[in-house]
């Protein structure tokens, strides 16, 4: 099986050194080698189950985003949001170094676990999961989201399937992403004697919970710079293309 693996390093201050892999399928892009011997109570599907969840507690016993999260409230439990740490993410293409609170560098963990946990509401996210920007600020996020959405159509269409003219659909997977935010949260609280990991879902929904209402907005000022594709020289590349090449 062919894996791909992104290091996240942190370097805390008064607390040494922790590194987590993970490692997704290269395929799939499902996380692999997570192995929680005797979880937790609050990882049970049932604690705090999101009332949208499909999966069924005879064939998921445990909630798959609260097993993710298990090895990193074991590192982190003892930071409060506000402490600084040192940020090493090592992947095959680059590596990204910054210096922030641990509220956003482990809420930057947590989202790229969500989105290969195997819940089917953060399934969606895979793509970003693949070229993932540890991070990464609200408008590098919109845009991503947003390309990775239509280019999703893009994909439906091909395959002769109904497509989404808009970003109806992205709203909505962001509402359903919103609801899985607030019960994993829960499950933290339950779970955590310091606020940090809490505050890194708290983080990741200030923006979930926001982005259906201001997506248009948001797109709207960045409209600037996509002017080329309103050129008259634009308009020529569209004219040489034959119907059958479409």
């Amino acid at each position: 099986m062919n894996t791909r693996v992104f290091q996240y390093r942190f370097d805390m201050e008064q607390a040494g050194q922790a590194e987590i892999d993970v490692v997704l399928d290269s395929e799939t892009l499902d996380r692999v080698g997570v192995r929680i011997d005797n979880p937790p109570d609050w990882t049970a599907l049932e604690v705090h189950q999101c009332p949208h969840c499909p999966l069924k507690p005879q064939q998921h016993p445990h909630c798959p985003v609260a097993i993710g999260l298990v090895d990193i409230i074991r590192h982190f439990d003892h930071l409060v949001s506000y402490d600084r740490v040192d940020l090493t993410v090592v992947t095959e293409q680059r590596t990204i170094s910054q210096r922030t609170t641990a509220q956003h560098a482990i809420s930057s963990l947590i989202g790229l676990v969500m989105a290969t946990s195997g819940c089917p509401h953060t399934a969606f996210f895979k793509p970003m999961a693949r070229f993932h920007l540890p991070l990464a600020s609200e408008e590098s996020t919109i845009y991503r989201a947003a390309a990775m959405y239509l280019l999703a159509q893009f994909f439906r269409k091909r395959k002769g399937v109904a497509a989404d003219p808009g970003l109806s659909g992205l709203r909505k997977i962001y509402e359903n992403l919103h609801l899985v935010n607030m019960h994993i949260a829960k499950r933290l609280k339950d779970a955590t004697r310091t606020d940090s990991s809490v505050n890194a879902v708290v983080l990741l929904d200030s923006f979930t919970s926001t982005l259906p209402y201001v997506i248009e907005e948001h797109l709207d000022e960045i409209a600037y710079l996509f002017s080329a594709y309103h050129s008259e020289e634009y308009e020529q590349i569209l004219a040489a293309i034959s119907p059958d090449t479409e």
